[in-house]
């Protein structure tokens, strides 16, 4: 007896992020960081020197989870932890001179798999899907990092 095949609309979504993701690893390698590193060095490079817990807020993940994160990029020298002068039970995170100077690289690479999204599906589609997939975050309670 032959199953009836359901078709599940987030499946496409997930299966389109994982190809978007290989792209932009691709374009990432050269710097020796992955999507999630590159995404925390933007965001400090946005909000300034933060708490870790603070930085695992913003992102909507578990300060554990966040622990982890910045713990490779200390141990890479991409971001450095100083005692907060305000509390010094407390570190700040903040990049070092060696994120700052990739900061450029990756904003080429996200330009880049924006372009691959833009020649796949056209401008307008582009702005729609952005729109859309925003709203979903949105929705789904996620947020821009610094956004409040």
């Amino acid at each position: 007896m032959l199953k009836e095949k359901r078709s599940y609309s987030f499946h496409c979504l997930l299966h389109t992020a994982d190809l978007i993701q290989d792209h932009l690893h691709i374009r990432l390698a050269p710097l020796g960081i992955s999507s999630q590193q590159a995404r925390v060095i933007k965001a400090l490079g946005f909000l300034g020197p933060i708490s870790q817990i603070e930085l695992a807020r913003e992102f909507g993940i578990t300060a554990a989870s966040m622990s982890t994160m910045t713990s490779r990029l200390i141990a890479l020298e991409l971001i450095a932890a100083e005692k907060d002068p305000l509390n010094t039970k407390r570190n700040l995170l903040s990049l070092t001179d060696k994120s700052k100077a990739l900061l450029d690289d990756i904003d080429r690479a996200w330009a880049s798999t924006d372009a691959v999204i833009e020649e796949s599906i056209g401008q307008e589609n582009m702005h729609e899907l952005t729109e859309l997939t925003r709203q979903l975050r949105d929705a789904l309670g996620g947020r821009k990092p610094g956004a409040g």
